[in-house]
């Protein structure tokens, strides 16, 4: 599997009204420089929290949402930048 990336990576935002719908990418490349596990939230447009992962230290996950949907984690540490998947 391939993927597009649709801009710039970036620190998420640390709380739900810092989220990011990533330009309303399907698709979110998550990456964790950090040595800690951290949480990554997905939520809606009102801020209701729909889904939530652990993101172990150096992971990377590409996780697929809504174009409304909007992702935050529990720390800087965790980066994202839209993406679409390509096979």
């Amino acid at each position: 599997m391939s993927i597009k990336l649709l801009g710039a990576e970036a620190a998420c935002g640390t709380t739900a009204g810092a989220a990011s719908t990533f330009s309303g990418a399907p698709n979110v490349r998550l990456f964790n420089k950090g040595t800690t596990i951290r949480v990554v939230t997905v939520a809606n447009a009102a801020d209701v929290t729909l889904a939530t992962i652990s993101l172990d230290a150096k992971a990377v996950v590409i996780l697929a949402k809504k174009a409304s949907d909007q992702v935050f984690a529990a720390h800087a540490d965790v980066l994202g930048v839209g993406c679409i998947t390509e096979n």
